[in-house]
């Protein structure tokens, strides 16, 4: 195991968290009228033909965020090229958080269509074995899009502190965080959508991380629908590629990981770490045991 010393994490920690471009560079494509953007990161004397991590961030996050940034630089000192790709969430060229003052019309399945977009670029640039890794609500996007759509290229999987979803605690949850029930605003989004109306906005509505907002029916259903799949522990043996889940035993924001994954992970294929002490952001120091836990995963497919 490497051994980095307080400073040098401390450093990184610091370029991270103020959103340092470092030697990224921003790379874009162009779908459905808007341009996406990611941040490409070369490991020294490395090319794109070495191979790449493609990694996806959180709920309404960006590619500059703390853990992606963190996790890029370190990814890089190990050796790794990674994609860090910026979520459109329907907004031309967007860059940082969400603002929650902006209309929700994002869905949560267009990240599986964009990964396919940056697999399929990446496959243009003559990229080699190609990682996906996802980070919390990135992670369940990554697994669903690993379960269902193309993995040809695709080498494994890497889930950081990945959604779960119950239909219970859902409920509970919303109600816990709004005081409002789910279910009526259930009702009426998949009312307006099965009535044809699903770009029809519903105003001063909570979504998400964002209260009081506009969001249209469609959104609201794609997130808050019940649906299996939005539970990673249920995508994970559906993918046939190598995974590994990575938890956090201080994680508040996702809770359960390791209670979750830990049945899942007795099947071939499938491996869980749990990182004592770290929280759902796997801050500074955390991010080198993730990149050692990777680095031993990804060691053991070649």
């Amino acid at each position: 195991m490497r051994v980095h010393t307080l400073w040098r994490a401390a450093i990184l920690s610091l370029i991270a968290l103020a959103f340092s471009p470092a030697q990224a560079e921003e790379v874009k494509l162009e779908h459905d009228g808007l341009t996406l953007n990611a941040e490409l990161e070369l490991a020294p004397g490395s090319e794109l033909a070495d191979g790449v991590i493609l990694m996806t961030h959180g709920t309404l996050a960006h590619a500059r965020m703390g853990i992606m940034r963190g996790l890029q630089n370190v990814f890089r000192e190990y050796g790794y090229n990674t994609l860090a790709i910026n979520l459109g969430l329907g907004i031309d060229d967007r860059h940082g958080m969400y603002d929650c003052a902006q209309t929700h019309t994002h869905r949560h399945t267009d990240a599986l269509d964009e990964i396919g977009l940056w697999l399929d670029w990446l496959r243009e640039q003559g990229a080699g074995r190609v990682t996906l890794l996802g980070h919390s609500r990135g992670g369940n996007q990554t697994a669903w899009y690993a379960a269902e759509r193309d993995m040809s290229d695709v080498n494994a999987v890497v889930l950081i502190a990945p959604m779960l979803w119950d239909e219970e605690y859902d409920r509970k949850e919303y109600k816990d965080r709004y005081e409002v029930e789910l279910q009526p605003l259930l009702d009426r989004a998949r009312g307006l959508v099965e009535d044809g109306k699903s770009g029809t906005l519903m105003e001063s509505v909570d979504f998400l991380y964002c209260e009081n907002t506009t969001v249209s029916a469609g959104a609201f259903l794609s997130y808050y629908a019940p649906d299996p799949r939005r539970d990673t522990a249920h995508l994970v043996p559906e993918i046939e590629a190598p995974v590994l889940v990575i938890a956090g035993t201080a994680d508040t924001v996702v809770p359960g990981v390791e209670e979750a994954m830990a049945p899942v992970a007795e099947a071939d294929g499938i491996s869980l770490t749990v990182i004592e002490g770290a929280d759902h952001m796997f801050r500074d120091l955390y991010w080198y045991d993730v990149a050692e836990a990777v680095e031993g995963f990804l060691s053991a497919q070649e």
